[in-house]
Formats: C-alpha cells, structure tokens, sequence
C-alpha cells in the first residue's frame, strides 16, 4: 500500500511534539513485531489518542492503520487526511464493513489500531471493551498487544475545552507483552484478559506520571487517584445520558 500522506503527518506531528517540548515516554516499543500483521489495543482519553499510539509503533518503523467512527471521516479537514493514511471508517449501525477491511489489510501484514472501548472514558479508567480486536487478531492469527496512553486528556477530551497549545506537556505510551488468540479460545475470556492487560498498563501510566494536577485541575486525574474525573459510574450515566 503506498503511503503518501502517513509520512508528512509523522513529520509534522514529531515537530510539533518539539515545538512544544512534550516530554514523551515510550515503554514497551519492542513488542511491536517489525513486520507481519498485528493488533494494537489501547485505551481511549482523549481525541488525540491515534496519534500517540500511532508514535509508539515508530521504534518497530509501522505505520498503524487505525478504526475510527466514520464521522471523523466526514469532517472536512481531518476526513482527507484519515483516508489518506488509510485508516477505516467504523459505521456503528453496520461494523462488518470495517471489520472485513481491517482483516483484509492484516492479510496484507498491517498493523491496525483499535480502542475496544469505542468511546472515551470520561472516568479515565477502562471500561467495558468489545470483542472486535480479540476476534480480528484470532482470525489473522496475529499477536494482540495491549496499550495504555495517559497524559493526553490534558490536551482534548470529551466535555473539555481543547488545549492543544500546552507546552511540557508528559504524555506516557505504555505497551504490554501481546496475547496470541487463537479461534479455539473463548472470546470473551481473551478479551477479559486483554481489559486486565490495558488496566494494568493504564494503572502503571498513572501511577509513574511525573506531574500531579494543580488545584484548579483536578479534573483530569481518576476520582480513585483523588480526582475530580466522574467515577466509571457516574460516567456511564453521562454516556447514556449523551446517547438519548
């Protein structure tokens, strides 16, 4: 698959990483596989998360093909660019579409991208994730390999103003060992264990994170950690809330 724009959008985004001195940490970047057809899974903060991940793959020299909600795709400015880079549009009402495209391009040797939760965790923890990346990666016979980003719901979250010019900003990338699913295997035990895998990771992040928030921001930290995040609770009730 020819890459045209991927590139230029690494090189813009790794500049602006420098522009605004962001401090990342990358843990784990070796059990990303050089070549051959894998599942990233991560947890979702924030709506720069793709990006981010997608940096944590660049030590294994991948480009990541990500799924995201098709309505990203049909914003005016980012749309181009998502087709461009070839990630794949998830219709909710018809997924199959999306889940056959993303099993073509890991029989093509892909890395794909996934956030099994779907939407953000307003509660910044895990929540419930889908089965999708447990079966894709089964089927493909490709390793799952779990992820925890943490850091970038300071920049964009749901129900937050955007703060993209924040400088020396840490941002910490996470990745586990990967799983290796197999059809036999029941798909929802792997994916129980592929949740405890992201929450550890996610707990790791957020314990190591080298700031703490000042007393007007209390908002993005996890009510367990003494923030004022909602708890996964009260943050289902406000997805379901959202929904109606």
């Amino acid at each position: 698959m020819a890459d045209i724009v991927y590139p230029p959008v690494i090189a813009l985004a790794k500049t602006m990483f420098r522009v605004l001195d962001m401090r990342i940490r990358v843990e784990g970047a070796e059990h990303i596989p050089n070549e051959g057809a894998a599942v990233l899974a991560s947890n979702h903060v924030s709506y720069l998360d793709f990006i981010f991940c997608g940096f944590g793959a660049q030590p294994a020299n991948r480009l990541v093909r990500f799924m995201a909600k098709k309505e990203v795709f049909d914003n005016v400015v980012a749309g181009p660019l998502m087709r461009g880079m070839h990630h794949i549009p998830v219709d909710r009402a018809a997924g199959e579409a999306a889940y056959d495209q993303a099993m073509a391009a890991l029989r093509d040797g892909e890395v794909i991208g996934v956030f099994p939760e779907a939407t953000i965790s307003r509660s910044f923890t895990v929540k419930d994730i889908k089965s999708g990346a447990v079966r894709m990666a089964a089927e493909a016979g490709a390793p799952l390999i779990p992820m925890a980003v943490w850091g970038t719901q300071r920049m964009w979250t749901k129900g937050r103003p955007r703060s993209l010019g924040t400088r020396h900003l840490p941002v910490t990338i996470l990745i586990g060992q990967p799983l290796h699913p197999t059809p036999e295997q029941d798909a929802t035990e792997v994916t129980a264990e592929l949740r405890a895998r992201m929450t550890e990771l996610l707990d790791k992040a957020q314990r190591e994170y080298p700031e703490t928030p000042a007393p007007d921001q209390t908002w993005w930290q996890p009510a367990h950690l003494g923030g004022t995040a909602p708890t996964p609770e009260e943050a289902a009730e406000l997805d379901a809330r959202s929904r109606d």
